[in-house]
């Protein structure tokens, strides 16, 4: 067995993930992403072990195993199990895990342009049970940034009381939030490159995030997660993030980016996070519990950088649009003699009023262009954003869009421009815009009549979006 002896002897003492995968294969069928998931080892590390036990293996539609007559010959290759007493908390919990099953299921499905990766039910519900054991929720404030996980639905099963936020870029998200949730969950919208909410700063006693696993993405969800927090250095900020024990210099670097902004590592709880997918880390993850220090206090005032993903067109790869583009939107916007001014994407505060703006919407997941017409005030607006944008998919994601700002803006939905991965959304005032459009930026409860008392501190610009119904007429 020298090619097994040697692919256990190259994971020195961190091997036990791999004599938990032969453990598996002496005991039934497996297919490879399960054999991942269930040990936490890495899909490269299991694809070695696998190709040393090539002779012993027996293949079928089930999975992989290793043969009957060979398994005698393995059985030295263990450990000691290893107990974990939130298994059989989880176990323990029989209805909500099937609860949350069903919920998981239905949530909308993962978006691969944000890093969506599903944590399985028995982790959200680890994460609740561990969360109310550890902390006194039943007076806490608790914010989740990003929530595609369900895990604020856990913790408000495990602990009625809790008070729980969700802020979330995914507007599909907030709306099943909202359904399944009874709107017991307070959720309103951000992208936390643009800024955190106002009414949800300085807020929280603790917060929970799974953000994009980039250095940059775990450093701006950290940052927001300081901002969010009501005193930094008596809150915690807890952080599932996951590599692969093949390049641990990926994890120093995330490791440093969270230390830089002054966070002090009360623990690490290795592979507390499992996930339907991420084989590459052994779809797993650590979950951080950090405590900020005063330094993290200066360190949350920051813009993110649109690239904080590791996949689609807001990844760190990610190329910028090309200049010739956004000239097209330029000179649509200042048609007819109007001043230009081109701006970075954002919508946190009004900024001047202007005669034409022009911006680069080209990396616009989905929910940048309604920001932006919310949250902007200008004669015109040309905003370059990709063809096959959620809001011109089709006449009647057209027409929604364009009814949710007919009080504010005209819209020109010019597809197929200046080329066909493009369209750009021209954007002309009318000639009496809403009071409430055109003070997207202020409280709610100041800048409108009758407004729903959940919504009350938050902006037009965070309310989500499936609730603009509720403020705005059409």
């Amino acid at each position: 067995m020298t090619a097994l002896d040697d692919v256990l002897a190259a994971h020195g003492a961190a091997v036990r993930p791999l004599y938990e995968v032969l453990g598996l294969l002496r005991s039934g069928s497996y297919e490879l992403p399960d054999l991942v998931r269930l040990t936490a080892a890495p899909r490269r590390s299991v694809e070695d072990l696998l190709a040393a036990l090539e002779p012993d293996l027996e293949r079928s539609p089930a999975g992989v195993r290793i043969a009957p007559d060979s398994r005698p010959a393995y059985a030295a290759y263990s450990l000691p199990p290893l107990p974990d007493p939130l298994d059989a908390a989880v176990a323990d919990q029989p209805a909500l895990l099937t609860m949350l099953a069903e919920r998981i299921a239905a949530v909308p499905p993962p978006l691969a342009a944000l890093d969506h990766v599903q944590a399985t039910p028995e982790t959200v519900l680890r994460r609740a049970l561990w969360l109310n054991s550890r902390y006194d929720l039943r007076r806490s404030k608790v914010l989740f940034l990003g929530d595609h996980d369900l895990t604020s639905l856990a913790v408000r099963a495990v602990c009625p009381d809790a008070e729980l936020s969700v802020v979330d870029l995914d507007e599909r998200v907030l709306s099943y939030l909202d359904t399944t949730g009874e709107r017991t969950i307070f959720t309103a919208h951000a992208d936390l490159r643009v800024g955190l909410p106002p009414a949800l700063t300085g807020k929280a006693d603790l917060v929970f995030s799974d953000p994009p696993y980039t250095p940059e993405g775990m450093g701006l969800f950290a940052a927001r997660a300081v901002q969010a927090l009501k005193e930094p250095t008596e809150g915690r900020i807890l952080l599932a993030y996951g590599y692969s024990p093949r390049h641990p210099a990926l994890g120093a670097q995330v490791q440093r980016s969270l230390a830089t902004l002054g966070l002090t590592f009360e623990a690490i709880l290795p592979d507390f996070n499992r996930y339907t997918g991420a084989q590459a880390i052994g779809s797993a993850a650590d979950l951080y519990i950090c405590q900020p220090t005063a330094k993290a206090k200066k360190s949350f005032a920051r813009k993110g950088s649109s690239a904080i993903y590791t996949h689609g067109p807001q990844s760190v790869e990610s190329a910028a649009t090309k200049p010739g583009l956004l000239a097209a939107a330029r000179e649509i916007a200042s048609q007819g003699g109007l001043a230009l001014e081109t701006r970075p994407v954002g919508w946190a505060t009004s900024g001047p009023e202007g005669d034409a703006v022009a911006m680069d919407l080209s990396a616009d997941p989905g929910p940048w262009l309604l920001r932006t017409l919310l949250g902007t005030n200008a004669r015109r607006l040309a905003l370059l954003v990709p063809n096959n944008h959620p809001d011109l998919a089709d006449a009647a994601a057209q027409a929604a869009l364009t009814s949710l700002v007919a009080d504010k803006y005209r819209l020109r939905l010019l597809r197929s421009t200046p080329d066909n991965r493009h369209a750009i959304v021209a954007a002309d005032v009318v000639d009496h815009p809403s009071d409430l459009l055109t003070r997207a930026h202020a409280r709610l409860a100041n800048a409108a009549l009758n407004v729903p008392e959940d919504l009350a501190d938050l902006r037009l610009v965070d309310v989500p979006r499936h609730r603009l119904a509720e403020l705005l007429p059409g």
